[in-house]
Parts: structure tokens; sequence; C-alpha cells
């Protein structure tokens, strides 16, 4: 069809028909979403899941957590993989879009670092992109600190370093991105391991909502690191 024929008031209707179909594919699946806030996105797409490379791999399960159909996800990849964009940086947005009224706990090796996740996933709610996919979202006026922040609809932000409290808050999804640093990944005391695990089992994992879901990603260290212990448990 040559579109340049259609009469300017089809072309119009035409136009707000496919605006509205990528906002419902943007609301509705992780990947399609993140190509529609991060333009400079680039990843394999492939038809099969057998041809599928690893965004797609990952999004696929980011998509299920958010449906809940997947209740503990571990990603462990080498840096530089997009894996804390994915899951500590737009799934946090994503999520917290199709259910703002949910309560997300954000979590880092420092929190410097932890904090800031939450000013990136801030600025990206409130940015125009996002209020175009989810335009009855947005931060609430008297809460906008970047580690602490609520939505118009209830949800909750809160990001927190490994050893931090996390007493009085509640999540309907942890995550937990990278919970070593490398220094303690090159240690050979098996106590730094140790600690971050008790820290986790007595800390975050007590504060999630019932039927939440918990995200690890990071790169292994160690096999007594946050994921083997959590394998081994």
């Amino acid at each position: 069809m040559d579109l340049e024929l259609l009469p300017k008031e089809k072309l119009i209707k035409l136009k707000k028909l496919l605006d509205a179909e990528k906002i419902l594919s943007a609301r509705n699946d992780f990947l399609f979403f993140v190509k529609q806030v991060w333009p400079d996105f680039i990843c394999r797409d492939a038809t099969e899941p057998s041809d599928w490379g690893h965004h797609q791999i990952i999004a696929d399960k980011l998509n299920k957590v958010s449906e809940g159909k997947i209740k503990r996800l571990i990603i462990n990849m080498p840096p530089r993989h997009t894996k804390s964009e994915f899951a500590s940086y737009l799934l946090p947005a994503w999520f917290l879009g199709r259910s703002p009224d949910k309560k997300i706990i954000q979590t880092a090796h420092t929190a410097e670092l932890a904090v800031g996740f939450g000013r990136k996933v801030r600025n990206l709610v409130n940015s125009k992109d996002y209020k175009r996919i989810f335009p009855d979202v947005s931060l609430q006026a008297d809460s906008k600190a970047a580690g602490r922040w609520n939505t118009n609809k209830g949800g909750e932000y809160f990001a927190i370093g490994v050893g931090g409290a996390v007493t009085g808050k509640g999540a309907d999804l942890l995550i937990i991105d990278d919970p070593h640093s490398e220094q303690e990944g090159a240690s050979s005391d098996v106590n730094v391991f140790n600690k971050t695990y008790e820290w986790y089992t007595s800390g975050p994992r007590q504060r999630l909502q019932p039927g939440g879901s918990i995200v690890v990603v990071m790169t292994r260290w160690h096999q007594r690191d946050l994921t083997g212990q959590l394998i081994d448990a």
C-alpha cells in the first residue's frame, strides 16, 4: 500500500492506531518496552526461542517475573552484558508502570551504587517516553529522593547497600545486583561471602511480601558467593 496516496485524515487515524499498538506492546512485553525508552539499544531479534540471544532470553524471564510465573530468578553473566541495565534500571520502571501500587527494594554492594540505580529509574519514570507508555503513573509530588521515592498510586522504591537496614520496608520485587565487589570477589576469605548471605537471609528476604519475587543478578566470583549459597540452600 502506498501510504502517500491515502487521504490525510486516514493517515492520521493509521498513525494513531500504530502508536496505540506500540504502547500496548510496550506495556505487555519487557523487551519491546526497552526498545521504546532506549532507542540506541541493539539486540539480536530471532523468531525462534532456540535462536534467541541473551537479551531475548533474559527479557523472557523478566516477563515471567512480572506475570508472577517466576518467583526466584538468578542471572549470572560477566560484566558489560547489560544485565544491570535490564534488571536494576529498566525492569523496576516497567514493573511499576504495570503495577504502580507495588513495592521494590533494590540492593547493590554499596549504597552509592544502589541509589545510583534509583536515580536512573526515577528519572526514567519522570520522562516523556515513559509517560507516553504509562500516562497514569508518575512520581508522588513530595517523594522524589533518588534512593527512596513513591508513585502516585502508592508504590514504593527503596535502594540500599549490602549490610544496610531494611526495617519497615516491604518488597513485591527484591532486586539484588552484584552483592559482592570485585575486591570481595578476589578475597580468599569465605567469611566475606558468608556475611553477605547472612545479611540477605536476615534482612531483605524477610521483607518479601506474600507472592513476591526475587531477582539476583551478578558476576560469579566464588563457590560460596551469594549465588552459590542460594543454590546450595
